[in-house]
């Protein structure tokens, strides 16, 4: 079992290696493109946005782009529905993939124990987590499919997690283009201070044994 989940480490550290080496397009390329595709680059951005972010590839990298490029009132509720298409295609396909393969992981009486809170409660766990951008987007999603934490669960907390960092990233991108963002940095700030908060309530609430 061991040497399995060193392969499965040293597998997503690969990716998560590859994904960060690898060039992404910057703000004048993405202007050019939008000078190019006229209206349909916001159908393009949001579903590049979607489909990129399942890799190991920095969420914030789009959000604060759709910031430059859209209105507030575009980018913040498209890049919500990005965040939830690409948490869902990541989930599935790491659960379809390797789920499964580890299941005798998932046996280890402290796994478990993470597993079976995960199951009950995952929603905050991962809720919390969504709120400090520390935390990479792709990481919470690979991680929590490898668990038994409900879909339903998942997604909720992932789009609720999700919406306060991503409103103050918007917030603080279309700013920084007119004036001051400084309301809108600490308001990330102290997000990222609730999210961490969320994680040390989760870990001292007890989960129900299950029956």
């Amino acid at each position: 079992m061991r040497g399995r989940v060193i392969a499965w480490v040293g597998a997503v550290a690969l990716v998560v290696v590859v994904a960060t080496l690898l060039p992404t397009p910057g703000l004048e390329q993405m202007r050019d493109w939008a000078a190019r595709l006229g209206p349909w680059f916001p159908v393009a951005f949001f579903a590049a946005y979607a489909v990129v972010t399942v890799a190991p590839i920095p969420r914030s990298t789009f959000t604060y782009s759709a910031a430059v490029l859209f209105a507030p009132g575009v980018a913040i509720p498209w890049s919500l529905v990005a965040t939830g298409v690409a948490a869902t295609l990541a989930f599935y396909a790491v659960r379809r993939l390797g789920h499964e393969r580890t299941a005798e992981l998932r046996t280890h009486p402290r796994v478990a124990a993470v597993d079976v809170r995960l199951r009950r409660r995952g929603w905050l766990s991962v809720g919390s987590l969504r709120m400090v951008p520390a935390v990479p987007f792709s990481v919470v999603n690979y991680a929590a499919a490898l668990t038994s934490i409900p879909y339903p669960q998942f997604l909720a907390a992932t789009v609720i997690g999700s919406a306060p960092g991503t409103v103050a990233a918007v917030l603080l991108g279309d700013s920084l283009t007119s004036g001051d963002g400084g309301a809108a940095l600490w308001a990330t700030v102290g997000f990222a201070a609730v999210g961490v908060v969320g994680m040390l309530v989760d870990s001292r609430l007890p989960v129900r044994p299950v029956r």
